[in-house]
């Protein structure tokens, strides 16, 4: 008869504020949500149990997440105030339930400890580039910086943002881990559109010729501005080249400089067309049916809208800054972005020649798919048990953590 203790699983708390409903359109709302997804069917395999917080009341998407084998929801009534949530409710919670780590996908939750705390950051924007008025970007600034420091492990996005933060923040390099983002593959895929859906999209917001496209937030560090300018000397130089330029997107902070200047020459040729903000579903089409999609950014994390593009196939062209080159592999046509002479010769280069097109869509796909949301949750489930594992939580346990994370 074997009576050896089988050993304890190792428990994970996930921080679930950033499945708050208010934050459905923005990018920490999808990682967190895809992550713990995938989380759910990874903890069936492996020997660890998954602990996000819910509750009934709260307006929050955790709750859509049922109790399964190695995923067990705790119910926290901290949760039901996303501002107390914020401001120590996380850790609070974490503290009754003692897991043997905490994970943030996000770096806004504050955390004072025992437990340890493994947390995303996804980028330096608020200090590299802020995108929010001066209030709210001195406090995202504090936040960034108490995760940064006291966080066991910092996951971020890409080598450029993991420079900026041990730039920034002294920090050491083997405390930043980078792992890439994945991308919804339901949606943006080489599969052809319906046609009806087509016609009744561009129908409905004006679009009767070949386009340029851009899809993501009206905010400065997007660079819209010298891109309608950039477009503009294209078309000026070359008569040949008659595409419009879609904007794609909601507005967010700033974007008044971007109206006015599409407004700013009501004789220049081809049209600027904002359809606003759209379906992940209606995105896929504007990509696949686009000319060309251009991706001018002055600094990026990780850029979903460049993967995705990449992941349509649709012929994409980057600025040559921040993160872009390293996510796209290299395998794109890049240039300037303070440049509109650079810019628009860029564009104007892809679409007059086929066959640049198609070595750009090819290569393009080729990288894209070697990013998904399993692999980026299988990279970070094995990091955190190696954060909680590593330090001789659990009396003392060292759990195993494989090879899959990419060394970079």
């Amino acid at each position: 008869m074997n009576n050896k203790t089988q050993p304890a699983k190792l428990r994970i708390a996930f921080d679930t504020g950033t499945l708050n409903q208010r934050y459905r359109n923005q990018g920490i709302y999808n990682y967190a949500r895809q992550l713990l997804a995938q989380f759910q069917t990874l903890a069936a395999e492996q020997s660890v149990e998954i602990v996000p917080f819910v509750h009934p009341k709260a307006e929050n998407d955790a709750n859509l997440f049922r109790e399964s084998r190695g995923f067990v929801p705790a119910t926290s009534k901290l949760l039901r105030s996303e501002r107390f949530w914020r401001l120590g409710g996380a850790w609070l919670a974490a503290l009754f339930e003692n897991p043997d780590l905490l994970f943030c996908p996000n770096f806004t939750s504050l955390h004072f400890g025992p437990c340890p705390v493994v947390v995303t950051i996804h980028d330096a924007t608020p200090v590299v580039m802020p995108s929010t008025p001066d209030s709210i970007n001195r406090k995202m600034k504090f936040q960034l910086a108490a995760a940064a420091r006291t966080a066991r492990r910092v996951i971020t996005d890409s080598l450029c943002s993991k420079q900026d933060l041990m730039r920034i923040y002294s920090l050491p390099d083997e405390k930043v881990s980078v792992i890439y983002l994945g991308y919804d593959g339901e949606n943006y895929n080489t599969c052809s559109p319906d046609e009806s859906q087509v016609a009744a999209l561009l129908d409905r917001h004006g679009i009767t010729r070949p386009y340029i496209l851009h899809h993501g937030v009206i905010q400065p560090r997007k660079n819209l501005r010298r891109l309608v300018q950039a477009y503009r000397l294209m078309l000026a130089r070359n008569r040949e080249i008659d595409v419009d330029l879609v904007l794609a997107g909601p507005l967010g902070w700033l974007y008044k400089e971007v109206l006015d200047e599409v407004q700013s020459d009501s004789a220049a040729r081809g049209r600027v067309i904002l359809p606003g903000a759209l379906s992940d579903a209606e995105l896929a089409i504007l990509i696949k049916k686009s000319a060309l999609v251009a991706i001018p950014s002055l600094y990026e994390g990780f850029c979903l809208p460049m993967v995705e593009a990449m992941a349509c196939a649709a012929p994409t062209v980057a600025a040559a800054t921040s993160c872009l080159p390293e996510v796209s592999g290299g395998v794109l046509r890049y240039f300037d972005p303070l440049s509109l002479e650079a810019m628009a010769a860029c564009m104007e280069e892809v679409l007059e020649d086929a066959t640049l097109q198609r070595d750009i869509s090819v290569k393009g796909l080729a990288r894209a798919q070697e990013l998904s949301w399993r692999r980026c949750a299988e990279e970070t489930l094995e990091l955190l048990v190696e954060a909680a594992g590593g330090y001789g939580v659990r009396k003392g346990e060292m759990a195993e953590a494989g090879s899959m994370r990419a060394s970079r």
